[in-house]
């Protein structure tokens, strides 16, 4: 039986990109030494800081 972990991730996506966006990504993978869900975990992260910033630009204007 496998290990119990704080914050189970049960849902898989998938997603087709191109040759010039893999190419990106691997660069990234191999520059970080980190893994390709941790890179796009941290990309939505990105941009759900920057929409939240917009939001706030939006109601002060």
């Amino acid at each position: 039986m496998g290990r119990m972990r704080e914050n189970p991730r049960y849902n898989v996506i998938s997603m087709r990109i191109s040759d010039e966006e893999r190419e990106t990504l691997e660069q990234i993978v191999n520059t970080t030494n980190r893994s390709v869900s941790d890179i796009m975990r941290e990309a939505m992260e990105l941009v759900k800081t920057r929409l939240a910033a917009l939001e706030m630009t939006q109601r002060a204007a």
